[in-house]
């Protein structure tokens, strides 16, 4: 399974990727929404963990651009955010977010939400 991991931070990009490396899954990078949707003009992903708030294009908005798009609309999506509010987090799933994990997590964490999805 190969995922797209879509976050302003390097840091949290190297976080997630070295997390979903050690669980079997390959990663690709992008450091916000129009660099994810560059990605996935040249190569196709099976899930995308998106951070929210990001520069350029946010999370949210990236996930209203993949559900527009027929070969993403059933792709599983994670927001990976600070977001944490019950507002923020029924807005994701409405918009077509799979599951939601607040920062800062555990391994464990993630590792229990992609259980749920994939």
């Amino acid at each position: 399974m190969h995922f797209l991991v879509v976050d302003d931070s390097s840091t949290m990009r190297r976080i997630l990727c070295n997390t979903l490396g050690s669980i079997g899954y390959s990663t690709t990078e992008a450091e916000d929404g129009l660099d994810a949707l560059k990605k996935i003009k040249s190569q196709k992903f099976d899930a995308i963990m998106t951070d929210w708030n990001m520069p350029k294009m946010n999370g949210l908005e990236l996930v209203r651009n993949l559900r527009a798009m027929e070969e993403y609309k059933y792709t599983p999506i994670i927001m990976v955010t600070t977001e944490g509010g019950k507002r923020e987090v029924i807005t994701a799933i409405k918009e077509g977010v799979n599951n939601y994990i607040v920062k800062p997590f555990t391994a464990n964490v993630l590792r229990e939400k992609l259980k749920e999805i994939v």
